[in-house]
């Protein structure tokens, strides 16, 4: 295989990675179900800006790519839980990846109580959460 023929597969691949976060809040959904599953409005509640339609389409966006479950229980009212599949789960070290990159060479550090920090994560989700794993 020629090398140009390699780069196209590989700029390839790497797109389709991309396409998974592609959007707002995509990686802030993967990172707050790394910490387990989640219920619609617990989701909602941590992600504080989220409009109702912004959550269902990303995901949608999510289950289309086959990294998330949805598991619907027939209660009344029905309740819905989403979690990472094994798919979901091996995408969690390329965001943590991602961070990483962004904390060293990003040019727009967010200031957290004055101070400087360059987290994207959803702090207040991952706060309190014993198996944060986007460390």
């Amino acid at each position: 295989m020629d090398v140009r023929k390699e780069d196209e597969l590989c700029l390839i691949s790497i797109r389709e990675a991309l396409e998974v976060v592609r959007g707002k809040w995509s990686f802030l959904v993967l990172s707050l179900l790394s910490l387990g599953p989640q219920r619609f409005n617990q989701m909602r509640r941590n992600l504080d800006n989220i409009s109702i339609k912004s959550l269902t389409d990303v995901l949608r966006h999510l289950e289309h790519y086959k990294v998330i479950n949805r598991q619907v229980f027939p209660t009344v009212p029905v309740a819905v839980e989403y979690s990472l599949t094994d798919k979901g789960r091996e995408y969690i070290p390329v965001l943590a990846q991602m961070r990483k990159w962004g904390e060293n060479w990003g040019e727009h550090p967010q200031l957290v109580d004055g101070r400087e920090h360059r987290c994207s994560t959803n702090r207040r989700a991952l706060k309190n959460s014993p198996n944060r794993q986007l460390s």
